[in-house]
């Protein structure tokens, strides 16, 4: 018996001294939590604006906004007419900001506009990124997901221990940071792989999946006082793949932004992984953006006082 209870009470250390560890190594280590903390601080005292202010803009993404748009350019370039409150979280999709979103409204963010970015993957991701308990949602917000991806009772409680353990929440970062470090040329070996196991639906499957997605979204908008506009980041997509999400958002009231075509944008304007895009094609979607947003914001908000 005094050996069970010792064995027991050097586990519970373990997991203590290890989510301990954990919690200090992100906070002072991560670049991804210290950026969407501050972010996310930021865009929760978005208020709408006064008589000759900015609009209030929130722009949430994942990966591809994160290497694709150059914020400090963009908001430079932007700031006679828009005010922007930028997230940028890896692996983000749908239900990371239906929920994320829930989240940011409970807790004070009243923009004007809330623009997020989503291309097909994204749009019809059934999951939530790894990191997006922890940083995104509330403990409710955890459940809503899992109620609404219809999760068992196993990957609900996987999720929820993502929410509330740093260790758990971290693991496969801290997984690929070893990785790292033990194998050369890693990111070489093991490159970004896009989720392939996700088959697309075809035609107007594909644009209904889509357009129940925006609503829902649109509808959480709407109902805290903001207008949505879906903005398509570049990726190496099919030309019908970039209209179908147009028509699939627009079918629901939602304009739908695809500043550049990328059906022509070069392949020496993305990564390695030919996914994401490097700093020249960063450059150039920013500019694109920088462009079109201001209008289709000034149209959106224009329609909203009408």
């Amino acid at each position: 018996m005094l050996f069970a209870k010792t064995v027991v009470g050097a586990c519970a250390l373990l997991v203590v001294a290890l989510e301990l560890c954990s919690v200090y190594l992100v906070r002072r280590y991560s670049v991804t939590f210290a950026r969407v903390s501050r972010q996310y601080m930021e865009a929760v005292r978005a208020r709408p604006a006064g008589p000759g202010e900015p609009i209030s803009v929130l722009l949430v993404g994942n990966s591809l906004l994160l290497d694709g748009v150059d914020v400090a350019q963009l908001q430079e370039r932007t700031s006679k007419s828009l005010r922007i409150y930028p997230i940028f979280l890896e692996g983000t999709g749908y239900y990371d900001w239906l929920y994320g979103l829930h989240r940011l409204f409970r807790h004070g963010a009243r923009p004007q506009v809330i623009v997020v970015g989503l291309e097909t993957y994204s749009a019809l991701d059934n999951g939530v990124w790894e990191e997006t308990p922890a940083l995104l949602f509330d403990a409710r917000d955890v459940l809503g997901a899992a109620s609404d991806m219809r999760l068992d009772h196993t990957a609900t409680t996987g999720l929820m221990l993502s929410h509330w353990s740093a260790f758990w929440g971290m693991r496969s970062l801290f997984r690929r940071r070893i990785l790292r470090a033990l194998i050369p040329n890693y990111d070489d070996l093991f490159p970004f792989i896009r989720p392939d196991d996700l088959t697309l639906p075809n035609g107007q499957d594909l644009e209904a999946m889509v357009s129940a997605r925006v609503r829902n979204l649109r509808e959480l908008c709407e109902a805290h006082g903001a207008k949505l506009i879906i903005v398509i980041p570049p990726t190496p997509a099919s030309e019908n793949e970039v209209r179908q999400m147009v028509n699939a958002s627009e079918k629901v009231g939602v304009k739908a932004l695809a500043p550049i075509d990328t059906v022509k944008l070069a392949p020496n304007f993305y990564e390695a992984d030919a996914i994401h895009l490097n700093a020249a094609g960063a450059v150039r979607f920013t500019s694109a953006l920088a462009d079109d947003l201001p209008k289709t914001v000034s149209a959106a908000t224009n329609h909203i006082s009408q």
